[in-house]
């Protein structure tokens, strides 16, 4: 009976794990021709408009490609806004004490700052802003 159970558990896990641990083709695809493009495109902007490196993480709470357009477009809110923003020495200065930035699925969207780190929450439908992230540092 042990046997058994111990079997039927590892057949378990053998057919669930694959579909839990990885996405589908089209969120792969997304996310490699889409999302992650835009995302270095966006690290890069904000370093050579702001004059310091931003590390862009993307959460793994962005599993639909609606949830991962959200974080494709809070990029390009950055490649946008940063060369706009990063125009003089103090705002260059307060940018760059945003050191991380993560973008993450959460219940609203928002922003939050805290000890170097920027984490961009969007709820599936709505993204971050480049203004949202500019007003939350500028306190």
């Amino acid at each position: 009976m042990n046997r058994y159970l111990a079997a039927s558990a590892l057949l378990l896990v053998t057919i669930t794990a694959p579909l839990l641990a990885f996405a589908g083709k089209e969120e792969r695809e997304f996310s490699k021709n889409e999302m992650m493009p835009a995302v270095k495109k966006a690290e890069d902007t904000f370093k050579s408009a702001c004059g310091c490196a931003l590390k862009i993480n993307v959460s793994d709470t962005l599993k639909s490609v609606d949830d991962m357009r959200q974080g494709k477009y809070i990029s390009e809110n950055i490649v946008e806004g940063a060369p706009k923003y990063c125009n003089d020495a103090d705002s260059k200065k307060a940018m760059c004490v945003m050191k991380s930035l993560d973008i993450v699925k959460g219940k609203d969207t928002g922003f939050a700052f805290k000890a170097g780190k920027g984490t961009a929450t969007t709820d599936g439908n709505s993204y971050v802003s480049w203004d949202m992230i500019t007003r939350e540092i500028d306190k």
